[in-house]
């Protein structure tokens, strides 16, 4: 019994998806500690320790060919780095120049994609190690010793991250999977608070938290996408890839169907108060949100996954209930019974979903099951993206010239006081200094109280433990604890960078001369970091809220033609309607995450947030009337072009792009549409012709219709004080 808990326990702690990147860093971080401590080396320890850090921010998920040609390409870039740093650095003048010009282009590489922006921000961070390194042998002694010690920690570092993925390849697969459905039960639970029967439900609270929610799920299918096309496009197609991707593409259906709405649920619930339907949709959603949980735990603990009877046996009493409701005969209730049929064989489709996840390998093969893969693949092409963000309206334009101002503004500062460890405020500027002034403000908070924090710990550690030799373990203890917290809990990991160099530099010289520069250096660092988000090409949300509100509505449009289409001419999970699908859920996404760094923005800054606000909520309820649509495709076809529901589906995505339009271009907008509202009267008046499933069709077509107006209204206030041009 004792052997088995400790199996369970081992292949939990392998299942964490920080484990396997904490364990890399520490294998690291010791072993060049093993090795300067038996050679008599430990003036080298903290460049090693430096590169090593640098190539661990560097890294990326690729396979291990591909990390071995990253790890190259940063190799020769961080070589290039430390080598200048050291030419350059003796002439103040040339080398603010060449500083900010590294930091801009550096910065400019994000337009490439994610890859490409971690290596040029993890190369401007191994250029201040550098810099921090000649500063601390004050002179040209070792000029070519450190740039070698610092790129030969990071080349140890790669060395281990290659062999790694090369021995576990699937590892971060699993780990985005698992968190991908992890994230898609908590919103089939924030799902299933909506059908809560109580009258007076704030459902506006519960929307907007479900809107959130979607922003993550929606986050993580991205990642897990990613990852997946890493494998796939090195022609790892294998029985277990072609497993994982098969269970990606059903996350990608749950997703669509979980995201569905058939009807306001206000309504649903004033009618059916006295009825037990609504729990029992709530019961099954939820019930659901905890097969994904459990998916995601048996995905990572490589664990068969059980699909349990009590599921089915929901669905089953839901259905009771519905055949309840209908002997009722009630005149009042038959519009309201279709729509709560359409969503009980939505959930029974997606009970089906879920029960064919416990055996990956029967589900069919997906149609088109080509993933899009976004970054260059030619210098021409690379050309064009770096072209297109030289422009003061690119975003990436602006972070690139704040940052390398506010990087060559802070070499001018430390030589104008001369601080002791002045080098620190360059670090400080560029950890801090983000893309917009919420997520700054949020970081130089986190980087101070982090940095008070670790100093705080060292100066206890430093009395408690004055032997160097447990000092230099706790810096390899801090170095992994780091990497473990830097993307969930900055401040913590701040402490944790913080006594690694008080204890890493502690080997060499005094460590506890470094308690107040350190301090003093943070605060310099930030708070030019603050200025250069305040000062410098200010980057404020509210000024680009009507054009992010226009590609919000945009991509909703393409995704009502993809779908529409498709009623047209059967269902087919191909690209371009998955790449449709992908780009409204993104959009939605951005407009969540940009409202919520809108309010970390001074109050001026923010003054449309509620505008914001209640137009997500209005964007994320029309994308779930559109979910609804997309989830029932393959259930009727819509013969010939000029069908009626086709044509008004084309009038409705017509409107969309109309108001989509004059937010893009600052036009007037009219508030009322005679024609929109005649549309909707048609859609919700009942067609005998039309059978049950193109009714469902009409009455998503009407639901939608009814969403045009509010956001109309909405538009018209955002657009009211703006000059038209």
């Amino acid at each position: 019994m004792s052997n088995h808990r400790l199996s369970q326990s081992l292949r939990r702690l392998w299942a964490l998806e920080k484990f396997s990147y904490s364990l890399r860093v520490f294998v690291a971080l010791g072993g060049a500690l093993a090795l300067c401590w038996s050679q008599g080396w430990m003036h080298a320890l903290t460049p090693l320790f430096l590169g090593i850090i640098a190539s661990a921010l560097a890294e990326t998920d690729d396979s291990w060919q591909g990390r071995l040609g990253a790890l190259l390409v940063t190799l020769g870039c961080f070589t290039a780095a430390a080598y200048a740093v050291e030419w350059l650095f003796p002439q103040p003048w040339l080398f603010v120049i060449a500083l900010a010009l590294a930091a801009f282009c550096l910065t400019l590489l994000g337009a490439l994609g994610e890859r490409y922006a971690t290596l040029g921000a993890a190369t401007l961070i191994l250029a201040v190690y550098s810099m921090i390194g000649v500063e601390q042998r004050g002179g040209a002694a070792g000029l070519w010793r450190e740039p070698l010690l610092l790129v030969a920690g990071a080349a140890w570092y790669g060395l281990l991250s290659v062999l790694w993925q090369a021995a576990f390849a699937n590892q971060a697969v699993q780990h985005s999977l698992a968190r991908l459905f992890r994230e898609l039960g908590l919103y089939l639970k924030l799902k299933a608070a909506l059908f809560e029967p109580v009258r007076q439900l704030d459902v506006e609270a519960r929307r907007l938290a479900l809107a959130q929610q979607n922003s993550r799920v929606v986050a993580a299918l991205n990642a897990a996408k990613e990852i997946l096309l890493h494998r796939v496009g090195h022609g790892r197609s294998g029985a277990q890839l072609s497993r994982y991707l098969k269970l990606y593409f059903l996350a990608q259906d749950i997703h669509e169907r979980a995201s569905s709405s058939h009807h306001p649920y206000p309504e649903l619930t004033e009618a059916f108060f006295h009825s037990d339907v609504l729990f029992r949709c709530q019961r099954l959603l939820r019930l659901h949100g905890e097969a994904c949980q459990r998916l995601a735990g048996a995905i990572e603990l490589r664990q068969p996954f059980v699909y349990r009877e009590l599921c089915s046996q929901a669905l089953e009493d839901l259905h009771a209930a519905l055949d309840h409701l209908h002997l009722q005969s009630n005149p009042a209730w038959r519009q309201l019974l279709r729509s709560l049929g359409a969503l009980a064989g939505n959930l029974r489709s997606l009970d089906e979903a879920l029960s064919q996840a416990s055996n990956p390998d029967a589900l069919a093969e997906q149609q088109d099951s080509s993933l899009l893969d976004r970054e260059p693949h030619s210098l021409r092409e690379v050309a064009e993206r770096i072209g297109q963000q030289l422009t003061p309206t690119s975003l990436l334009f602006r972070h690139a010239l704040r940052l390398a101002i506010a990087l060559a503004a802070g070499y001018g500062l430390l030589h104008w006081i001369h601080p002791e460890q002045g080098y620190w405020i360059l670090l400080t500027t560029l950890f801090v200094c983000q893309p917009n002034y919420g997520a700054t403000r949020l970081k130089l908070v986190q980087r101070i109280a982090g940095t008070l924090l670790g100093l705080a710990l060292g100066w206890a550690l430093f009395d408690l433990f004055p032997d160097p030799r447990i000092q230099a373990l706790f810096a390899v203890v801090a170095g992994v604890a780091f990497f473990a917290w830097r993307s969930t809990r900055y401040t913590l990991a701040t402490a944790a960078i913080t006594l690694l160099v008080l204890f890493c530099f502690n080997q060499v010289g005094d460590g506890s001369g470094l308690f107040l520069p350190r301090l003093v250096d943070t605060l310099l660092g930030g708070l030019i970091a603050g200025l250069a988000v305040l000062l410098i090409l200010p980057d404020w949300q509210g000024r680009r809220l009507h054009r992010l509100l226009a590609g919000t509505l945009s991509c909703n449009s393409r995704y009502l033609q993809q779908i529409i289409r498709q009623y047209a001419s059967g269902k087919h999970d191909d690209l371009a309607y998955r790449l449709a699908r992908r780009d409204a859920h993104n959009a939605d996404a951005s407009l969540s995450s940009t409202l919520a760094n809108m309010l970390m923005e001074p109050g001026h800054f923010r003054k449309d947030a509620d505008l914001g606000f209640r137009f997500l909520l209005l964007s994320h309820t029309l994308l779930s009337y559109l979910s609804g649509l997309g989830a029932h495709r393959g259930e009727t076809r819509l013969e010939g072009e000029q069908h009626a529901l086709l044509l008004a589906a084309g009038q409705l995505a017509d409107s969309l792009e109309e108001i989509a339009r004059c937010l893009r271009d600052n036009q007037p907008l009219a508030v009322h549409s005679d024609a929109e509202e005649q549309l909707a009267a048609q859609l919700e008046q009942p067609h005998e012709s039309h059978d049950d499933t193109q009714r469902l069709v009409q009455t998503q077509l009407a639901l939608i219709c009814r969403q045009l107006g509010p956001l109309r209204t909405l538009a018209g206030h955002l657009l009211r004080d703006k000059p038209h041009e």
